[in-house]
């Protein structure tokens, strides 16, 4: 499903100008047809273009969100565990404290006290990425408090093998599947986080992302107005990018997770 939209969104370029994903570049209101196979909206948007150049947004910032997020979680994740004493009680301490605040709504409140004006992809890259480090965090330092007592770990420090030799030799090969799962874990929770922003009215507004055609599609009435297609296409469109996201990373744990292989 998501090597469909991949090819979606790679091959649509060919099938669409990108300049039509913005306002005033075709007919208005127009119904699913030949010429527009998603239909137009209500300021003059190819519906399809708009998708196409939204789903590339969408994964600018699921990519960036996510990796920024995961690379700081990997590194805190490691310090924390292998090195321990107050470093490690300091780092567990941060993440019991900002653990139980909302993070949705952080992010709403940043992305609302935001000049509309200033607000690009790569903002939201970084509004969604805020407090997104503590799951990976915790998920590499469990593990890595678990792999550094194996055998082959006391083996490489009795041999004089260096700590950082250690983590980047020995430890992180072979906690690549958890990394792996997170990076997905948290590219599946910056979409969702930028979708529903979007939808909020509290994104790029001139973009195409998914979330703000949502948005305008409510903001004009356009069930009560009978364009049903705008609303419906890029909802559609989301829910397949986070259902294939959510496979991908079920997949991953189970991969990285015996304990669920075991009780299959």
């Amino acid at each position: 499903m998501l090597l469909m939209l991949v090819a979606f969104t790679l091959f649509g370029q060919f099938l669409v100008d990108p300049k039509d994903a913005y306002p005033l570049s075709v007919p208005t209101k127009r119904a699913p047809s030949w010429e527009y196979p998603f239909g137009t909206d209500f300021y003059g948007r190819d519906l399809m273009a708009a998708m196409v150049v939204g789903m590339w947004q969408t994964a600018f910032i699921g990519v960036v969100a996510g990796g920024i997020g995961t690379f700081i979680g990997v590194v805190l994740g490691f310090i924390s565990a292998y090195f321990g004493g107050w470093v490690d009680a300091s780092i567990r301490t941060v993440c019991q404290i900002l653990t139980p605040i909302p993070v949705m709504l952080i992010q709403v409140v940043v992305a609302g006290s935001l000049d509309k004006r200033s607000v690009t992809i790569f903002t939201m890259a970084l509004i969604v990425v805020m407090l997104a480090w503590m799951g990976p965090t915790l998920v590499i330092r469990s593990q890595v408090l678990t792999m550094k007592e194996r055998q082959f770990v006391s083996v490489a420090k009795l041999s004089g093998v260096s700590d950082m030799g250690i983590i980047f030799k020995e430890i992180l090969p072979n906690l690549l599947p958890f990394v792996a799962a997170a990076f997905v874990g948290q590219i599946f929770l910056a979409v969702f986080a930028a979708f529903y922003l979007a939808v909020l009215g509290l994104g790029p507004l001139r973009e195409p992302l998914l979330g703000n055609i949502i948005w305008l599609a409510q903001s004009q009435g356009a069930f009560f107005n009978g364009w049903w297609w705008w609303p419906i296409i890029p909802s559609l469109g989301m829910i397949l990018i986070l259902g294939s996201l959510a496979l991908i990373n079920m997949g991953l744990d189970e991969l990285s997770n015996p304990r669920i292989r075991k009780s299959e």
